[in-house]
């Protein structure tokens, strides 16, 4: 089978919750670097670093587990049976794919941060505010225990904290981060629409 290039879709994997990283798996992509043991390593290392750079100079969240997710894409390529004659440059070709998700990603999360984050009032728009804050509370109440904290341990601390804080998170709750994101995307949702429903019947919004 040889080797046609990226998918347009990314490479992501088929849905197929019986395929693991395996060391098996990882030997494979290692002696498609190399047939030498050594400079297969080296070659790896190289790759996932220039990978990190990749993605932490486009402005990627994460860009150690966006390299590792890049390359976890090739190895299962490479592990189903598809022949990659160059897998750095294929790694670099996935890359782009993982960073296009990635960007979008990110942009779904700032917008649903954005929503629990009400704008700077006017001095006439105080209660205004206390208004959307009391929907907010009832919103967040109305969810049940383990997703209202969910929402508020994914939300809570500063921004230079988050990151640590949401890893710990995801380990916690034994899911991966981009798990983790979808999964508060989801709850955010519908609390955005409680919200709106909320303020809507006290007549604030149309």
């Amino acid at each position: 089978m040889s080797d046609p290039g990226p998918r347009s879709v990314g490479d992501r994997p088929a849905e197929d919750p019986a395929w693991r990283l395996s060391r098996t798996a990882f030997d494979r992509f290692l002696v498609a670097l190399d047939a030498d043991r050594d400079a297969a390593a080296a070659a790896y290392e190289r790759i996932r670093s220039r990978l990190v750079k990749f993605f932490s100079w486009r402005g990627c969240t994460f860009p150690e587990e966006r390299a590792d997710e890049t390359i976890t894409r090739v190895i299962r390529k490479i592990d189903e049976g598809l022949a990659v004659r160059d897998p750095a440059t294929y790694c670099y070709g996935v890359a782009r794919h993982v960073l296009l998700e990635t960007l979008k990603q990110q942009e779904r999360e700032r917008d649903a941060l954005s929503r629990f984050r009400p704008a700077p009032p006017s001095v006439d728009d105080d209660e205004d505010r206390e208004r959307r804050i009391e929907c907010l509370q009832r919103c967040l109440e109305q969810l049940a225990p383990d997703q209202r904290e969910l929402i508020l341990d994914y939300h809570r601390g500063d921004p230079g904290d988050r990151i640590d804080g949401r890893r710990r998170l995801a380990e916690r709750l034994g899911i991966g981060l981009n798990a983790l994101r979808i999964r508060v995307h989801r709850t955010t949702d519908r609390v955005e629409g409680c919200v709106g429903s909320c303020l809507r019947r006290r007549g604030d919004v149309k």
